[in-house]
């Protein structure tokens, strides 16, 4: 994890990568306690199930999102080429900023 942002941030971030790979149940859970800010209690109401159920579903998608990430580092390497392309920027030519800029926006 990135030493510069929070666990609740970092988990955010992957769960923008890889929330294709959960379930629907999985993505709603995650977004009502993370995004929405729910309570555990909330959520448990909201879909009819056990407090304890919800907590071993985030447990899960936090655990999910950690083994992609670790396994597939879409993160990292995103992170990486963002600051390759800060670096790049200062040693090319404005046709080269252009084709930069095309590929910032292919993110």
């Amino acid at each position: 994890m990135s030493e510069n942002i929070d666990k609740k941030a970092y988990y955010a971030i992957l769960f923008e990568y890889y929330k294709e790979l959960l379930t629907d149940k999985q993505i709603d859970t995650f977004i009502c306690y993370y995004n929405e800010d729910y309570s555990l209690a909330e959520i448990a109401e909201e879909f009819n199930i056990s407090r304890n159920a919800v907590w071993d579903t985030l447990k899960k998608v936090v655990s999910l999102l950690e083994n992609y990430e670790e396994k597939l580092r879409l993160y990292e390497k995103d992170q990486k080429l963002n600051q390759y392309l800060e670096d790049l920027k200062k040693h090319v030519d404005a046709e080269g900023l252009k084709i930069i800029d095309n590929i910032e926006e292919m993110e």
